[in-house]
């Protein structure tokens, strides 16, 4: 089996559409990704006061989890994809991936839920179990992203001995699942350094968004 040559179902011409499938979710998680937390929910959980930033704009809120829910279902999506597409190369490898990516999506459902109770605990009066709900989904979020960053390093290597994906991006989706490794990490083991990571994310921002446009623009299966 060639080392450059994607081989699913020995047919080029389904797995250029199932390539074009899996960069299509891709970018849906991308958009709701970036749009459900950063557009929708940050500026009212960074607000100098954020339970009533939240209650006085709740449909904004809620329109947050619709984009969360969104994202995880085509999370899934990509998950399988990417088993039929990179099985072949490896079936142990691929379904590992597809494992650690599938947990990713569980843990930010229980981020959802916690995410969910927050209006209803602003409008009773409870702000202060509201938040400590957010901060919770923050935790669920960034525990996730542990089982991401093994994905993402399965991901770079399956990548590497299946596709024509550039030796570049190859790279930096493995060293995403570092940097999400250390971030979930540090989450949980040093949260007063959290901040310090930060920066690093942009990485996996660029690497992602680069896999998800070769994805859906490459010509080569």
């Amino acid at each position: 089996m060639s080392a450059q040559t994607l081989p699913v179902a020995d047919n080029p011409t389904s797995s250029r559409k199932l390539m074009r499938l899996a960069g299509a979710f891709y970018l849906v998680i991308i958009l709701a990704g970036v749009g459900g937390e950063l557009a929708l929910r940050a500026p009212l959980l960074s607000a100098a006061a954020p339970a009533p930033a939240i209650a006085a704009n709740l449909a904004q809120f809620r329109a947050s989890l619709g984009a969360d829910i969104i994202m995880i279902l085509a999370d899934i999506g990509l998950a399988l994809a990417f088993f039929t597409l990179l099985r072949p190369v490896s079936e142990t490898a691929a379904r590992a991936a597809l494992v650690f990516r599938l947990m990713q999506a569980a843990m930010i459902t229980v981020g959802v839920i916690f995410l969910a109770a927050v209006p209803a605990l602003i409008t009773a009066g409870e702000p202060a179990l509201a938040l400590q709900l957010a901060g919770q989904h923050a935790i669920a979020y960034d525990t996730g992203l542990i089982f991401f960053g093994v994905n993402s390093m399965i991901m770079a290597w399956l990548l590497c001995h299946g596709t024509q994906a550039p030796t570049l991006l190859n790279a930096g989706i493995g060293l995403s699942g570092i940097v999400y490794v250390a971030g979930g990490l540090t989450r949980l083991l040093a949260p007063e350094l959290v901040h310090v990571l930060q920066p690093a994310y942009l990485l996996p921002l660029v690497a992602e968004s680069w896999l998800c446009l070769w994805l859906l623009f490459t010509r080569k299966a």
